[in-house]
């Protein structure tokens, strides 16, 4: 997928990872970035073009639709990660929510924009998942469940997009220094080095992309006489 001059759509693009993709995407010669936000005043970025979208709100999904009707890439980017167990006397709200959030909200405007897509030429999807859509712990319990969930919808969208030609990209990365992760005393790698990698698969037309050595690790051991998410964390 070719993205100079191309025309990008990102939700939850106010900060972290969205926010690195849509400088990455203008650095890069994009032509046009719709910059997705619930609440679009807090948008500063120059260059890009603010949208009101909240992913849980059809509503939303469906202006965006009709108004960014030249889009080539879409980025599902927006999305929660609250911290703890399924023992939790919260864990059943917790998992809907993030299921709302990190899978329904992704499907929501992947089938908006399909069709749009489609009228041009096909473009990409590009999902931003996680490592910890092979692995868990109790810290990410509900969370885990929503980027394994992602990354089965990455595929299944595949399928459904691939005669329409549109490339479906699958991001997965361990923690990365964005305010989701912020409080969490561990190794994280910058927003800045995983969209580069992302958007180098992107342009190579891959399928997915590994963007750490600790998530290329993650995924070589799901094959492993121990399997790695069967691993105590």
């Amino acid at each position: 997928m070719q993205i100079e001059k191309s025309t990008v759509l990102i939700t939850g693009s106010n900060r972290g990872i969205g926010l690195a993709f849509a400088k990455a995407f203008l650095a890069r010669g994009a032509q046009k970035v719709y910059a997705g936000a619930r609440d679009p005043s807090k948008l500063s970025l120059a260059g890009v073009t603010p949208i009101q979208l909240d992913v849980n709100s059809i509503a939303d999904v469906q202006a965006a639709a009709e108004m960014a009707q030249d889009v080539t890439i879409v980025v599902n980017n927006a999305g929660i990660a609250n911290l703890g167990s399924f023992m939790a006397d919260d864990a059943e709200a917790a998992l809907r929510n993030h299921l709302e959030t990190n899978v329904l909200g992704p499907l929501r405007v992947s089938r908006a924009f399909a069709p749009v897509l489609a009228r041009n030429g096909g473009g990409a999807l590009l999902n931003v998942a996680s490592i910890a859509s092979w692995i868990t712990s109790p810290l990410l319990a509900s969370y885990a469940v929503s980027k394994s969930a992602l990354w089965s919808l990455s595929n299944g969208l595949r399928n459904d997009l691939r005669g329409q030609g549109t490339q479906v990209l699958t991001l997965h990365m361990g923690f990365v220094d964005t305010d989701l992760t912020k409080g969490l005393d561990m190794p994280k790698a910058t927003p800045e080095a995983i969209v580069e990698r992302a958007l180098q698969a992107l342009e190579a037309g891959a399928h997915e992309v590994l963007a750490d050595e600790m998530t290329q690790q993650v995924k070589a051991g799901l094959s492993a006489e121990q399997a790695v998410y069967l691993a105590a964390r």
